[in-house]
């Protein structure tokens, strides 16, 4: 293992965000004070079995007589984390299919995601104690009348999800292997734990789903009527498609993972997910359902038994994830209850009824059957297992992730696009002073709102002290495609750094920078003083975020735990990822640092931010010199300089690259005809010639 995986293990108890550590695998030892803790029960009278069966478990007893069984997510159903590594949480699972305790003990820290306590998590994992795996609800003293689980911890609303998921899965699991659900533990069964990444073309041609076109000549002959002409014959009157949508590897891909996962957090562990969805003249769901309650064109039937779909079942689909997937008209999920004696493993007919008033008066109907056979690589157990030509592969997390966040990424990748223009142009948007306010006041708002507090995409100092981390430990691109917004802005920064400098997210994509520009601006408008800073005490102050920075380095190279402590001189998780909801004294310093904000454009950028240290050094390298300078700069004019929002112009008229946060004010004064001084002086000049070349015209024509 490497120093930064043994590490790792601390940073992410600090800041709770998932990804897995594989030193906790399947083969640890089972622990007989924590199955003791997890039961409630003295360790003394417990013994502990080895990890065993399929799923592996260990069997707990109590003064001989067992409890119930301790697993690891890990063991038993290879969990994951945001890395598509293993995220493990042990769990008691007791002879009645409830969780009688979980906890969360290994996982890595994620670059993406901070703002999380311990606390928080130790809390929301502790709190599915009481889970009920056949209902999916809590049946604890402590639970919400509704048996709700636990809410998502703030700020990590995807963790919680994967920490549920693991949970619910690896319990149900050990839970039905073992009986308790009522489940053999031999033959043939559903499997509901095990994932692999699919296609649309791939899942249908495994049998995931089945599929009958009718055609509008097929229901007239049906129904008793005129035969259409031949082209109307064979035109599509509906288009049907059903499958089983409770295995992983067909609900997961079909839906994506966030529905799939909110559609299992409603289920109990052997209740089953029907999919039917449709295209065509027709629709499966007509429209009496939502008067009575119960859906009249569709049933199943199994055997002898026939099922009616009710609406108090359904949930509507808008659209298939699985790529290659077309569109349809209609998508339905229906619920089936273990109650309603459906057997998943044995085949059944969705049956699509038409009718039609009939000349003479009364209903003509016709009946379609679509039949389904459960395919033998959705299944475990008995036969099934022994035709499995191979072991289901565990998709990549971030692959999902950048999926299901794909509107967020289409409106980033826009933005980034927006700011590539304004730099690019960035002479013709000076040259217009009220259309510059109001780029750079809307792109400012967006910055702030949307991108910080919304889409929580703030860089910190931490990314930085990580990546150079897995630089020195074994670098490892899916750690940082884990959250795409966070990826694509380091992506565009760094490219940034080449042309512009560290301006390029300094002046325009830190949120809590422009929460200091906003706040700055509002007080010079309510006339606040402003308290100018002399230049030699300025450039005094200026290494103390390189010190800072490189401090934090030197203690990271040491402990990474140490160093994300100290992290905290950047008030971004506070006042961005956590919105100000936060314990005082972290609260005092964010509102601090803005209140001198008010009176210091930009205090906390100058002096105090690592990452924008962090940002200067590799931006020496730009190859281009974009902020155009006149020769009466500083000579004759100082103007830019004294209004440079932080101080980055020398009274000699040069820019400090290092401190500049590219924000065009001092370009906006460059093209100013009416403020900079050469070219008042030259609009000057060029009155005065006009008035004497005018005057001599005069006096000629006299």
């Amino acid at each position: 293992m490497s120093p930064f995986s043994a590490l790792s293990r601390p940073v992410a108890a600090l800041f709770a965000a998932l990804l897995l550590l594989p030193a906790a695998g399947g083969g640890a030892k089972a622990d007989a004070g924590l199955a003791a803790e997890l039961f409630a029960v003295p360790e003394a009278s417990l013994s502990l079995g080895a990890f065993e069966g399929s799923p592996p478990a260990a069997e707990v007893r109590r003064d001989g007589r067992l409890l119930g069984y301790l697993v690891s997510s890990q063991a038993a159903i290879g969990s994951v984390g945001y890395s598509g590594k293993l995220v493990d949480v042990w769990l008691a699972v007791d002879l009645e299919a409830r969780v009688a305790g979980a906890r969360l003990v290994a996982h890595q820290e994620p670059i993406l995601v901070i703002g999380i306590t311990p606390e928080d998590l130790e809390a929301y994992v502790a709190g599915f104690a009481g889970l009920d795996l056949a209902g999916g609800r809590l049946t604890a003293a402590t639970a919400t009348a509704t048996g709700a689980l636990p809410e998502a911890v703030a700020g990590a609303t995807v963790s919680s999800a994967v920490i549920k998921d693991a949970i619910l899965r690896s319990g149900r699991a050990v839970a039905s292997a073992r009986g308790l659900l009522g489940t053999p533990a031999t033959g043939p069964r559903l499997d509901r734990s095990s994932f692999a990444p699919a296609g649309w073309a791939e899942l249908l041609d495994r049998g995931a789903l089945v599929r009958r076109e009718i055609t509008r000549g097929e229901v007239a002959q049906l129904l008793g009527e005129a035969p259409p002409s031949a082209a109307e014959a064979e035109q599509s009157f509906i288009t049907l498609l059903a499958g089983l949508a409770t295995p992983p590897s067909v609900g997961q891909n079909l839906l994506g993972r966030r529905s799939y996962e909110a559609l299992l957090a409603e289920t109990g562990a052997e209740d089953n997910l029907l999919l039917v969805a449709a295209q065509g003249l027709y629709s499966f769901k007509g429209t009496s359902y939502r008067r009575s309650g119960v859906f009249e064109r569709i049933e199943l039937r199994q055997d002898a038994r026939t099922i009616k779909l009710t609406r108090d079942s359904y949930r509507n689909v808008e659209a298939f994830s699985a790529e290659g997937a077309p569109e349809l008209r209609e998508i339905g999920v229906f619920k089936l209850p273990a109650a309603l004696g459906f057997d998943p493993v044995r085949p059944w007919d969705l049956v699509l009824l038409v009718s039609r008033e009939a000349a003479s008066g009364g209903l003509v109907a016709a009946t379609f059957t679509l039949r389904y056979r459960p395919p033998a690589s959705f299944l475990v157990g008995g036969e099934a297992e022994a035709q499995a030509t191979a072991p289901p592969v565990q998709a990549a997390l971030w692959q999902e992730i950048w999926r299901d966040r794909l509107p967020e990424i289409v409106a980033l990748t826009l933005m980034l696009l927006a700011l590539a223009a304004i730099l690019v142009f960035q002479d013709s948007l000076a040259r217009r002073y009220r259309l510059y306010q109001a780029v750079r006041i809307g792109f400012l708002v967006v910055t702030l709102v949307w991108l910080g507090w919304i889409a929580g995409a703030q860089l910190s100092v931490v990314n930085v002290l990580t990546f150079i981390q897995a630089l020195l430990t074994g670098f490892q691109w899916e750690l940082f495609l884990l959250d795409p917004l966070i990826f694509l802005l380091w992506g565009f920064v760094a490219v940034g750094l080449l042309f512009w400098g560290r301006g390029v997210f300094c002046g325009w994509l830190c949120p809590f920078g422009a929460l200091q520009e906003l706040l700055n601006r509002a007080a010079q408008r309510l006339r606040v003083p402003q308290l100018p800073i002399p230049f030699a005490l300025h450039e005094r102050l200026w290494p103390i975020k390189y010190i800072l920075f490189l401090g934090l380095f030197a203690v990271s190279l040491h402990s990474v735990t140490l160093a994300f402590r100290f992290a905290e001189v950047e008030p971004f998780k506070t006042a961005i990822a956590l919105k100000f909801l936060r314990d005082w004294p972290y609260l005092l310093y964010a509102v601090g640092l803005l209140g001198i904000g008010l009176f210091v454009q930009r205090f906390f950028c100058r002096y105090l931010c690592p990452l924008g240290a962090a940002l200067a050094i590799p931006a020496r390298l730009r190859m281009f010199e974009w902020l155009k300078r006149k020769v009466q700069c500083g000579r004759e004019c100082r103007i830019c300089a004294s209004r440079c929002p932080v101080q980055a112009i020398h009274p000699l008229g040069q820019i400090n690259p290092n401190e500049c946060i590219h924000c065009l004010n001092c370009q906006t004064l460059y093209y100013d005809a009416t403020t900079c001084p050469p070219l008042v002086a030259r609009a000057q000049r060029r009155a005065r010639a006009s008035r004497a070349a005018a005057a001599a015209g005069g006096e000629e024509a006299g």
